[in-house]
This record gives structure tokens, C-alpha cells and sequence, in this order.
């Protein structure tokens, strides 16, 4: 009788610890973190969410502020490239006599002044074809930065998602060991009313040491993920003030993957700089063959020429082609609208390759999540609680109990880590695509 009496007691501490573990868990899912007060001391935590860490790489991060100098760069041979010829002055003095040889004369007697303006005119719009190709470079040059921001905003993602990964499995590392604690102070009592022998409470406490250790190894890959990030986004902020806040889950819809394909040729900026470049090679070769024309030298020169005290004169300077020396420029730029239109179909099956290849990683996640988010995490919170209730009434051996916290464990961690990869490839998916459509 006492016996029973006994077993009945350690059933409702039992029930009154998983109530009491529910309902925390219920308010500090609820309940937000309280700000920080005023004067307390403590330095405040700045906790950025993913719109505020993407505005802030893009406003700090020095590989992408330099590599956007390229496009103003670029913008600046516009103007050189739109540039007139410059007017020639020419001035003579001619017939100067300081020789004494002859009748008498002075040095200037028979000096001849005179002043010659000349301009070259470029025929067949070389200006205008030379600027159109420079404005088309600036468009290869924005195309280039938005695909080199694209492919950086991929790494930026995978380090935020890698930070919010960090933190929930910190945050599962700390409930498991709360929960062993309470089981082990159970344990501990029930040792000290002799209903389990003394190693059996060894074991249990040796296994503390695994917790222990999972939530140090989570600290660490925290850490390391913030400082990934804050290194990204050029700030020296230290890692204590420094935290991220994002939904870490996953979402079942998912889009055909023809619409994927679809935005993506119509995005991808590195698929619009190889189009840009078959339109450049192109404007690039008639400028070969305008370059291959004859440009006229006008001139106007003004002079005085004894007894002729005033004269002026116009001619016209023609360079005779008798040997086309732009063959090879014409030849060259004509080839080369072949070539960019080769890479224009590389770039065309790389677009198509990425999209498939992520939405295939994006589809097979989603996949494995359902089940874990329908029945296994359930199953698992179960037979952990199932098997904890029954070895404290001894109808399991403490090998079950254990083995069940593990498994337990383990169905936790691969759905957190599942999560993760998830939201690694829907970054790559963003990525494949040109933007942002899977949030």
C-alpha cells in the first residue's frame, strides 16, 4: 500500500512538472522580450531584422561601394567619348630678312603674317555612335553591379539565415537541458526516497554533460554566425550588442517552376549584360565601319602679303584611302557579335540550370518538413514524455529513458537543421531568379 501510495505521488509531480513546463513555454512564446530600461546599465542590443541588415550591406559594404565606382566610372567616359574635335590655330611669320644682303631693307620689311584655323569634320555620326556605345558599356557596367550585389546578397542571406539557425538551436540546446534538469532533480528525489539505486543517478547526471556540451557548441556557431555577419556588413559593433530577429519556418506554397523560369529571364541582370553586350557589339561595329570613312579638314586662314594688305583664303583637306587601314577593327567587332551571342545562349542555359537546380533543393526540403511539422515532432514530444512517465514509476529501464531523451534530441535538431537548409535554398532560389520571391 505504501508502495502504490508512493508511485501515485511521483505521478503527480510528474503531471504538475509537464503543466507547469507547458505553460511557460506558452508565455514566453507569447510574451515579448522587455525592452531595455533606461540607466540599467546594461548596453542595449541592437536587433536587426532582414530588410534592415539587406539596407545596411548595401550602404557599408565596401566590395559593393567599390564596385559600384565602376558604373560612375563608366559614366565618365561618356563624356569622353562625346567630345568634338578641338579647332587648330595656326600662326605664321614668314619672310623675315635679317640678313644684309641686297638693297637696304629692315628685318620686317618684307614680313608676311598670317593665321590659319582649321577643324576636322567626322562624317558618318562617329560622335554619335561612339557616345551610344559608351552609354551602352554603362549599361553593362549597372547590369554587372546588380549581378555582383545578387550574388553577395545570396552570401548575406546565407549568413543571416545561419544566425537565425544559431540561435534556435541554442534555444533547443537550453530547453533540453532545462528539461533534463527537472528530470534529474526528480531523479535526485526519488534516489533520496530509495526508489532507484545509486548508479542509475550516476548515469543520469554523467548524461548531463552531453546537454551541457550542445549548448556551449551552439553558443560558439552563434557567435562565429554573428561575426560572419557583422563583418559583411563593415561593422565593428561587438557580437554582445549585436542579434538578428527573422521567422525561422518554412512555407508549403511554392510556386510552379515555369514561373521561376519566366521571372528570371526577365531579371537576372547578368542575362540583361550579356543581351546589353550583343547590342553593344553591334552599335561597336558600325563604328568600325564609320571610322572607316574619310573625315575632311576645313581650314580659314587670314593674312597680309605685300603689296597685298589684307587677304584670306578657305581649303579643304581630304585623306585619299587608298589602303583601307580599319579592315581589321571591322573584321574584329563583326566577329565579336558572334561571340556575344554564344554567351548570350550560355547565359541563357546557366539561367535555366540555376533556377531547376534550386528548385529542386527548394522542393525536396519542403518535402521533408511536412511530415516533421505534421506528425514526427509530435511523435517525438510524446515518446520522450511517455517514456520519462514511465521510467519514473519503473516501468522502463533507464537505457529507454535515455535513449528516448536522444531521440527526442536528435528529431529536434533535424528539424531546425532542415529549416535551415531550407532557407539556405530559398535564398539560392532568390538568387537563381534576380529577386527576392520567397520570403
Amino acid at each position: 500500500m505504501r508502495r502504490k501510495i508512493q508511485r501515485y505521488r511521483w505521478v503527480l509531480v510528474v503531471v504538475a512538472l509537464g503543466v507547469a513546463m507547458g505553460l511557460s513555454a506558452r508565455l514566453s512564446a507569447q510574451e515579448p522580450a522587455s525592452p531595455q530600461q533606461p540607466g540599467s546599465g546594461m548596453p542595449a542590443v541592437a536587433r536587426l531584422t532582414w530588410d534592415q541588415v539587406k539596407g545596411r550591406f548595401e550602404q557599408n559594404n565596401p566590395t559593393l561601394l567599390a564596385d559600384a565606382l565602376n558604373v560612375d566610372e563608366s559614366k565618365a567616359q561618356e563624356i569622353t567619348a562625346h567630345l568634338r574635335p578641338n579647332p587648330t590655330l595656326g600662326l605664321l611669320s614668314d619672310q623675315i630678312t635679317p640678313f644684309n644682303v641686297g638693297p637696304d631693307h629692315g628685318v620686317l620689311a618684307y614680313l608676311l603674317p598670317s593665321a590659319t584655323v582649321s577643324y576636322l569634320y567626322e562624317r558618318e555620326h562617329k560622335r554619335d555612335l561612339r557616345l551610344e556605345s559608351a552609354k551602352k558599356a554603362t549599361g553593362i557596367a549597372e547590369s554587372s553591379h546588380a549581378d555582383m550585389e545578387r550574388t553577395m546578397l545570396f552570401t548575406l542571406r546565407g549568413a543571416f539565415v545561419s544566425t537565425l539557425q544559431a540561435k534556435a538551436v541554442l534555444k533547443l540546446a537550453n530547453d533540453d537541458l532545462e528539461y533534463y534538469d527537472h528530470l534529474l532533480g526528480i531523479s535526485r528525489d526519488r534516489f533520496q526516497a530509495g526508489d532507484i539505486a545509486q548508479i542509475d543517478l550516476d548515469r543520469l547526471e554523467l548524461q548531463r554533460v552531453q546537454y551541457e556540451s550542445d549548448v556551449q557548441t551552439a553558443l560558439v556557431n552563434l557567435r562565429t554566425a554573428k561575426i560572419q555577419l557583422l563583418t559583411l556588413l563593415n561593422d565593428r559593433s561587438p557580437v554582445e550588442q549585436f542579434d538578428v530577429e527573422g521567422v525561422f519556418d518554412f512555407s508549403e506554397q511554392l510556386l510552379p517552376q515555369d514561373d521561376f523560369r519566366k521571372i528570371a529571364l526577365d531579371t537576372r541582370p547578368d542575362l540583361k549584360a550579356a543581351m546589353e553586350a550583343v547590342d553593344k557589339a553591334e552599335t561597336d561595329h558600325k563604328l568600325a565601319i564609320a571610322n572607316g570613312s574619310t573625315d575632311p579638314t576645313f581650314s580659314f586662314d587670314l593674312g597680309r602679303n605685300p603689296p597685298i594688305d589684307l587677304y584670306f583664303g578657305v581649303g579643304v583637306s581630304i585623306p585619299l584611302r587608298i589602303f583601307d587601314r580599319n579592315q581589321g577593327e571591322k573584321l574584329r567587332t563583326k566577329l565579336d557579335i558572334d561571340r556575344n551571342k554564344r554567351l548570350l545562349d550560355a547565359a541563357q542555359a546557366q539561367v535555366y540550370s540555376d533556377v531547376d537546380s534550386a528548385y529542386a533543393t527548394v522542393s525536396s526540403n519542403v518535402t521533408l518538413l511536412r511530415p516533421y511539422k505534421a506528425k514526427y515532432l509530435q511523435q517525438a514530444v510524446r515518446v520522450r514524455d511517455t517514456i520519462a512517465f514511465s521510467y519514473q514509476q519503473g516501468g522502463a529501464s533507464l537505457l529507454d529513458f535515455l535513449n528516448a531523451q536522444s531521440e527526442y534530441r536528435a528529431t529536434e535538431l533535424n528539424y531546425v537543421n532542415l529549416v535551415g537548409a531550407y532557407l539556405t535554398a530559398a535564398a539560392q532560389l532568390d538568387m537563381a531568379v534576380g529577386r527576392e520571391v520567397i520570403q
